[in-house]
This record gives C-alpha cells, sequence and structure tokens, in this order.
C-alpha cells in the first residue's frame, strides 16, 4: 500500500494498456510504477466478485504494513501485517486483509 504524497490519501493499483500506476483515491493524483517490482493483478473470491491486489515481491515493502496480533491459519504465528479495502458495495463495511510476518500467508475477514 501507498499514501499519495499530495493529500495522505491511499493509492490504487491500476493498469492502463502496457502501464501500471497508482492513483490517488482523494485528489487523483497518477505515479507511474511500471518499471517497480511488484505486479498487479485481478483475482475473484468465493462469492464472483473481482478484487484487485497488488501482489509485493520484496519483502521490505511489505513490511511497512502496520502490525497486529492474530493468528495465522497455516503456520499458528501470531504476528501479522494487516489492511482494508472495500471488497463489496459502498453501503457494506470493507474487507480487512492479513499477511503473516512469518510465511507471508494471506487472508481476509469480513466485518
Amino acid at each position: 500500500m501507498e499514501y499519495c504524497d499530495e493529500c495522505d490519501t491511499i493509492m490504487s493499483p491500476k493498469k492502463d494498456g502496457g502501464k501500471k500506476y497508482l492513483v490517488c483515491r482523494g485528489c487523483g493524483k497518477k505515479k507511474d510504477v511500471s518499471g517497480d517490482d511488484f505486479k498487479v493483478s485481478k483475482k475473484h473470491d468465493d462469492e464472483g466478485d473481482s478484487v484487485v491486489v497488488m501482489d509485493e515481491k520484496s519483502k521490505e515493502s511489505a513490511d511497512t504494513l502496520p502490525v497486529v496480533e492474530k493468528k495465522c491459519p497455516e503456520c499458528g504465528h501470531n504476528k501479522a501485517g494487516w489492511w482494508t479495502q472495500q471488497t463489496r458495495s459502498g453501503d457494506e463495511a470493507p474487507t480487512r486483509f492479513y499477511k503473516c510476518k512469518k510465511c507471508d500467508n494471506r487472508w481476509r475477514e469480513y466485518s
């Protein structure tokens, strides 16, 4: 996850042709990240909705996530980074995602 330099709002990944961008949800500022070391892809959740996922390849960028005590369902480690994303309609609560600090397993919780 990255925040806008102008307004400190979360930037969302977007693909336009062969280029990848991060676009600010607040002010609309674009940052070209085509050469950076991650990919933007779409995955489908159990309900068939599309979710845009930023697949981080470098561990350094994953270390910037806030950390909570949360037990990983894969390895049992009790520390995980977390972030939220609006995956359903706007009148429903956002989905909270977790990433285990030990094994990099990712899972989600619906509020």
